[in-house]
């Protein structure tokens, strides 16, 4: 897994250095530049707790509000997998600009009155919708780095989600120049032609409870795909540098910019869900 580690490690610290090019900056121009991510919990004290009233509910307040909104990019909502909490479900958010996340927060309101009329009737709904969750929550707000590989439009599949959180250590003699070429090769050799990885978006620290973090979200089409998609990253990064020495001394150049520690997390995205 050394291979496979020192790759996501070197994802994650050139997205970040490079993100202020401005040639990076400028590629992608409709991609979202903010994205929202809010954990949930179940409300695990419901008793009549039913996952498809829960479904229909959210689809129904997804044709209504979400999907009409037009300060919302996309939005999507994920559950449990493997992580340390199982009442975990996230909602997520994208946004064009930072402006647009207060606005779309004014239009929701203005289209859930448009959609149910009856003050009475709106509010049974709403109060209904949020009995499936507790009151505990956690927003996150992440700027999205350039580079991405987009999930094939129309998707329908509940694609499985690994979030991979690295934490950077900022040396004081790091490349920018350097770092982002090896950025560029590595995607392009390592994730964008990789038939395993269905989607990748990385995204940067910037609101929140920890400035060093870099989150990088992997879709793949199934849990067995994770151990696939590993041993595919060994497979490329021999292949693109077959020299084992030169490749070894490339891994190292980029562990003095982590602290060592990351998080994983595997959550499954529930597509009918999705704007």
């Amino acid at each position: 897994m050394k291979t496979t580690n020192q790759f996501l490690r070197t994802m994650a610290i050139v997205v970040l250095l490079c993100i202020s090019t401005p040639s990076f900056a400028q590629e992608a121009s409709n991609r979202p530049e903010y994205v929202v991510r809010t954990t949930l919990h179940w409300n695990m004290d419901m008793e009549d707790f039913d996952m498809a009233t829960w479904k229909a509910g959210e689809k129904e307040y997804l044709e209504k509000v979400t999907r009409k909104n037009e300060y919302i990019m996309s939005s999507s909502v994920y559950v449990h997998q493997m992580t340390p909490d199982n009442t975990e479900l996230l909602s997520v958010r994208a946004f064009r600009t930072w402006g647009d996340i207060e606005k779309a927060s004014a239009k929701d309101a203005e289209l859930e009155k448009a959609a149910w009329p009856d003050e009475t009737a709106r509010k049974a709904f709403l109060k209904k919708l949020a009995s499936y969750y507790s009151h505990e929550h956690a927003d996150e707000i992440y700027s999205t780095l350039p580079t991405a590989k987009a999930i094939p439009e129309g998707n329908t599949k509940d694609l499985i989600l690994y979030i991979r959180t690295t934490h950077l250590a900022y040396p004081e003699d790091g490349d920018n120049n350097e770092l982002k070429a090896l950025w560029t090769e590595s995607f392009d050799k390592l994730i964008k032609t990789n038939p395993i990885i269905k989607g990748y978006y990385p995204n940067r620290h910037a609101w929140g409870n920890d400035g060093t973090e870099i989150v990088e979200a992997i879709f793949l089409e199934s849990l067995a795909d994770m151990d696939k998609m590993f041993d595919s990253f060994e497979e490329l990064s021999k292949k693109a540098w077959p020299d084992e020495a030169a490749r070894k001394a490339r891994g190292k150049k980029y562990d003095k910019y982590f602290t060592g520690v990351h998080g994983d997390a595997v959550y499954k995205l529930i597509a009918e869900l999705s704007k």
